[in-house]
């Protein structure tokens, strides 16, 4: 049971950070200082993209998985959960590439916005 419960935390936590790397950028219009906290997240995110990796994440829950008796998987968290939902056919180096260029084009979107809009307040 605990390791279930370990399984699914990892789970929640990564599928989390998944999202704040996405979309964490607009938090800067609530609370300026979490820039800090999302700008090395987008560049891990958009880096393990770049660079084929799996996160440490992933064997962590995979982990948790066996030891509370369920099966692992050998790919990655988004090819595990996501895949299915953002790229059906299959998650080839080229989609993870533009996974990457995605999320680095959503948050510099974001964050032009921000600039301007703190420009516009002086």
């Amino acid at each position: 049971m605990v390791y279930w419960v370990l399984t699914n935390t990892v789970l929640v936590i990564h599928f989390s950070f998944i999202l704040f790397v996405v979309f964490g950028g607009l938090l800067i219009f609530y609370k300026r200082w979490m820039l800090w906290l999302h700008i090395p997240a987008v560049f891990w995110g958009a880096l393990i993209e770049f660079s084929g990796w799996i996160c440490p994440l992933t064997p962590l829950e995979n982990y948790f998985r066996r030891l509370a008796g369920l099966k692992g998987y050998n790919d990655g968290f988004v090819q595990h959960y996501l895949l299915n939902i953002i790229y059906p056919d299959g998650l080839t180096r080229q989609s993870q590439i533009l996974l990457g260029l995605s999320v680095l084009m959503i948050n510099l979107i974001v964050y032009f916005m921000y600039l301007k809009k703190q420009k516009c307040n002086k």
